[in-house]
C-alpha cells in the first residue's frame, strides 16, 4: 500500500511529461515578481526627505524572503502573485509609500497581561518596519523566531532594514497566512481590525484595497473577492 501512495504521488508530478499537475500554474520566485521597477513604483512616491528612502531596499526584502521561503508560494501562480500584492499593499500603507521607519505618534504598547513578554520599562514597543510591528509580545515573539532581542532591543528593527522585513515577514506568516485564503478583507481584519474594520474607519479600509487592486493590476491577477472587511 505505502509503495502505491509512493506512486501515485510520482504520477501527480509527473503529468503528460510534465513537471505538475495539470491545474497547477509554475510559480515564479519572488523575486521575479517582485522586480526593482515594481519595488521602485512604490517607493519612488515617497518623498526625498523619508527616512525610508535610504532604509528600505528591494535586496533587503529579498534577503529577508530568504528565512521565508513560504511566502509567495501560496496555492497556484495567481494566488501567490494575489498575495504579494496584499503584503505590499499593507506595507505600502503602513509606511506611507516607504517614507516612515518608525510610527509617527509614538507610545510604550506594554501589555503586561503578556507574561511571557515582560517589557522593558526603558523600552517602547511602538511600531517599527514595513508592517509597523507593536507591542511588546510581538516584539518579544518575533525576536524569539528571527533571533533578536526584541524586548531589550526594540530599536534594532530600525536600524537594520533585512532585521525590518524579517519582523513584517514574520508577522504575515503567523498572523496574516492563515486567513488569506477569505479575501483581501481578511487580511486587512488580521492587521488592524479593531480599529479600521466594521465601519469604524472605511476611508483607511478602502485605502489599502485601492493599493491591493492597483498592485493586483501591476502583477496581472484578479484580485478576487472579499476585499473590504
Amino acid at each position: 500500500m505505502a509503495i502505491y501512495r509512493l506512486l501515485s504521488l510520482i504520477a501527480l508530478v509527473f503529468v503528460d511529461g510534465g513537471a505538475l499537475p495539470r491545474n497547477v500554474k509554475a510559480q515564479a520566485p519572488v523575486a521575479d515578481v517582485v522586480t526593482q521597477a515594481f519595488f521602485d513604483g512604490i517607493i519612488n512616491q515617497a518623498a526625498a526627505e523619508c527616512a525610508g528612502k535610504n532604509f528600505y531596499t528591494r535586496q533587503a526584502f529579498l534577503d529577508a524572503v530568504n528565512s521565508y521561503s513560504d511566502f509567495g508560494w501560496f496555492g497556484t501562480a495567481d494566488d501567490s502573485k494575489r498575495e504579494i500584492a496584499a503584503f505590499f499593499a499593507h506595507v505600502t500603507h503602513e509606511t506611507g509609500h516607504f517614507c516612515y521607519i518608525e510610527e509617527i505618534n509614538k507610545a510604550t504598547y506594554c501589555d503586561p497581561n503578556y507574561t511571557n513578554y515582560p517589557c522593558n520599562p526603558n523600552k517602547q514597543y511602538y511600531g517599527r518596519g514595513p508592517l509597523q510591528l507593536t507591542y511588546n509580545y510581538n516584539y518579544g515573539a518575533a525576536g524569539n523566531s528571527i533571533g533578536f532581542d526584541g524586548l531589550n532591543s526594540p530599536e534594532s528593527v530600525a536600524s537594520d532594514p533585512v532585521l525590518a522585513f524579517k519582523t513584517a515577514l514574520w508577522f504575515w506568516i503567523t498572523n496574516v497566512r492563515p486567513v488569506i485564503s477569505q479575501g483581501f478583507g481578511a487580511t486587512i481584519r488580521a492587521i488592524n481590525g479593531a480599529v479600521e474594520c466594521d465601519g469604524k474607519q472605511p476611508a483607511l479600509v478602502q485605502a489599502r484595497i485601492n493599493y491591493y487592486t492597483d498592485y493586483c493590476t501591476q502583477l496581472s491577477v484578479d484580485p478576487g473577492t472579499n476585499l473590504s472587511c
